[in-house]
């Protein structure tokens, strides 16, 4: 995606990640471009940088003051564990200096890309430092309104509508958050889901129920394709009929008229809902608003422990997120007197 807009503006963003230019896949942003690395003199062609190091905060500051000067676009990419805490602070400086700027000059804000790689439970392997739920609590709904945009998709197919949506809402800071496997790009129409472009206006309904029991909120890759492949048949199989949300991104959805995100999240919903993110259990909270679907709402750290190294599946079985396991946890939020009765 982000080789397609190098392209097409040819060559206004500028990436960096260190030793993950491959594994996080931003090293597509510039293979229509000069191989090796950008010098002034010897390779000005080439749009990737080594500045920075593996410091991410370093690498976070440079792309941000490269994007400040507004004729490029810095995009900046690690594991989320280290890059959202670490380029937290030159991100939100990057927005304050693109607010501030608009007493003197009006205009657009001018856009930086920190992109949280290998973010989720599925980075398993490298084990709990490096699968961090914590990353999207530091950004989500963190700044200044209308400045920062953070997106969770779940699937390929959702990553060009959020972005395209981001760039078109003028954010100074984007902060999307990606896995580190390749998934599937599922046929969402077969499946009886809404298209991935509906992804655009943040919240959207990913599953429209015929006579609905309760509403499951979702959030993160790992939760969601657990959800859509393993779950859902089992509660269709089991006659359980459920409105689903999926929320990629709270900001885009609050710029939406207010009528429409009326029609899309309202009370009503939040008091009968049900979440199920791949996230901290706060991420949650504007959107389970009842202590029946808090109390059973699943997160990574709901059995009150960090977990383990391992296979991202084995490690998304531990934290009782795969599908049995919310199968599971939705009976007992039922049966529990959660829902539309």
């Amino acid at each position: 995606m982000l080789g397609y807009l190098n392209e097409q503006s040819r060559g206004s963003i500028l990436l960096g990640a260190a030793d993950l230019l491959d594994s996080t896949a931003i090293s597509g942003a510039s293979k229509k471009f000069a191989p090796g690395f950008f010098h002034y003199r010897d390779n000005p062609g080439s749009r990737t940088l080594t500045m920075g190091g593996i410091c991410e905060d370093g690498l976070t500051c440079i792309l941000t003051g490269i994007s400040g000067f507004g004729k490029h676009c810095g995009a900046g990419a690690s594991y989320g564990a280290f890059i959202s805490p670490l380029g937290h602070i030159p991100a939100r400086v990057h927005a304050i200096g693109q607010q501030m700027k608009q007493e003197v000059q009006k205009s657009r804000y001018a856009p930086f890309i920190l992109q949280c790689g290998h973010a989720g439970m599925k980075t398993g392997e490298d084990g709990p430092t490096h699968a961090d739920p914590q990353a999207l609590q530091l950004h989500i709904e963190n700044y200044v309104p209308g400045t920062a945009v953070t997106l969770t998709p779940w699937e390929p197919q959702e990553i060009w509508p959020l972005v395209a949506a981001s760039f078109q809402a003028e954010a100074a800071v984007i902060v999307p958050f990606v896995t580190r496997p390749g998934e599937p790009v599922l046929d969402r129409e077969a499946l009886g889901l809404a298209p991935a472009s509906q992804a655009a206006k943040g919240v959207y309904k990913l599953r429209a129920a015929t006579t609905a029991v309760g509403t499951i909120v979702l959030q993160g890759s790992g939760v969601a394709l657990a959800f859509v492949q393993e779950a859902l048949p089992q509660l269709i199989e089991h006659g359980i009929d459920l409105d689903v949300l999926y929320v990629a991104s709270p900001e885009l959805f609050d710029q939406l008229p207010q009528e429409e995100q009326g029609d899309l999240f309202n009370d009503q919903i939040a008091s009968t809902a049900m979440g199920i993110t791949g996230f901290t259990l706060p991420t949650m909270y504007r959107w389970i608003r009842s202590d029946i679907g808090r109390k059973h709402t699943l997160h990574p750290f709901v059995k009150g422990h960090y977990l383990g190294s391992g296979a991202g599946d084995m490690v998304i079985h531990e934290a009782g997120l795969d599908g049995a396991g919310q199968v599971h946890a939705i009976r007992a939020w039922l049966d529990d007197g959660g829902g539309r009765h």
